[in-house]
């Protein structure tokens, strides 16, 4: 995958009942060809998942580099990983497309980023929100909370 040319796969895009996934695979095979432009594998997001499923950096970038297709890699994740109920798989899942900037720093840092492609869309606060709408995915409007 050439990430300087093409997007990697959206966050909320699930594989193996995981959000994240197809978008780390995405961005590990970018750095495997020296193709990920700007992306950063892993990143912070990264982690997250591999800290959930309980895996290295290093175990999953061998199984993308020994699995040509994502099935296969889909596979071995379920193989592999540390078993979650549904529930504990949901509700992660839930966390970490809605998850947010957790300091004022990374708050005007995403601010930054958010008002580089579109200043009026003060209503996002999640960054695979921000990640689709700078990949020029749709993001439907939030109601405010009141």
């Amino acid at each position: 995958m050439d990430l300087r040319n093409h997007f990697p796969r959206s966050m909320r895009v699930k594989m193996a009942g995981y959000a994240h996934l197809a978008r780390m695979i995405d961005k590990c095979r970018a750095v495997l060809a020296d193709t990920e432009g700007e992306y950063i594998y892993p990143c912070p997001m990264d982690d997250r998942l591999m800290e959930f499923a309980g895996i290295t950096a290093d175990q999953f970038t061998a199984a993308v580099k020994a699995n040509p297709s994502d099935d296969l890699v889909a596979k071995w994740f379920t193989r592999t990983v540390k078993a979650h109920l549904p529930a504990e798989l949901d509700a992660w899942n839930q966390t970490m497309l809605s998850r947010g900037p957790s300091t004022l720093k990374k708050q005007k840092y995403f601010n930054t980023l958010r008002d580089a492609v579109d200043p009026s869309r003060t209503d996002l606060t999640a960054w695979a929100d921000l990640q689709d709408l700078e990949e020029g995915r749709h993001v439907p409007r939030q109601e405010p909370v009141t």
